[in-house]
């Protein structure tokens, strides 16, 4: 099962070729692709027109979608964000750390 991050979706609905775009467009319907409830909220979230909107959530929802998060992944992930800290590596955005604990 592979879980596809939010920038790799964003860039995928914007029309982006990309390496990671491409690798998306030819495993969709020939390898198992899921996503979590975090990433459909982030994704959804940046569009604009309706109908963008629908058929983004259409495709996203057709998908297996996995809960990251709830007490135990809050707190786990907030320990993770806290270790990489104190490496010297800041995370931008709290819901990277959140995706990258439920992946691990």
């Amino acid at each position: 099962m592979i879980l596809v991050d939010s920038s790799v979706w964003v860039a995928y609905f914007n029309g982006a070729e990309t390496l990671a775009t491409k690798k998306l467009d030819g495993l969709l319907g020939l390898q198992p692709i899921c996503t979590g409830d975090l990433i459909i909220a982030e994704v959804l979230q940046g569009f604009r027109q309706d109908q963008d909107y629908q058929a983004a959530k259409t495709l996203l929802c057709s998908l297996p979608v996995y809960p990251m998060l709830g007490v135990t992944l809050s707190l786990k992930s907030a320990e993770n964000f806290r270790i990489l800290r104190k490496q010297g590596i800041t995370i931008r955005k709290t819901i990277d750390t959140m995706i990258a604990t439920f992946c691990i």
